[in-house]
């Protein structure tokens, strides 16, 4: 694509486009982890559910591309990504415990039939 077609397709959009950098892959990973993790919402909707398995995948992917860009990224870099790593998992780790809680809280919500109910029951059964 020329310099002239790249100028013409940014004209038509609300904001220009960022340029390619290893930031904005950190940053669009970590965001898009966000989202997974149910963090992030977009004006008055619910709070959008956690996919933990697509999450977890995610935050994988960012340590597999620290682990082969060792050596090779700049300090700066290297900080964003830890940074981004290391926020990604305290907070994967939170919402795994409160989808635990609210999980334990709906299962001990739900009326448990007595022993008594039971026995009434099969005993109007019987009859």
């Amino acid at each position: 694509m020329s310099e002239a077609d790249f100028r013409e397709q940014q004209e038509g959009r609300p904001f220009p486009l960022p340029p390619a950098s290893f930031e904005f892959l950190t940053e669009s990973l970590r965001l898009q982890a966000e989202m997974q993790l149910g963090l992030m919402r977009f004006g008055s909707e619910e709070q959008p559910p956690p996919d933990l398995d697509l999450a977890r995948h995610t935050i994988d992917l960012m340590a597999m591309l620290q682990e082969k860009t060792r050596g090779n990224l700049s300090l700066e870099e290297q900080r964003q990504l830890e940074n981004s790593l290391t926020l990604l998992r305290f907070r994967y780790v939170q919402v795994v415990e409160e989808t635990r809680k609210i999980d334990a809280q709906a299962a001990g919500s739900k009326p448990a039939e007595s022993p008594q109910a039971a026995g009434a029951e099969a005993d109007s059964q019987k009859a």
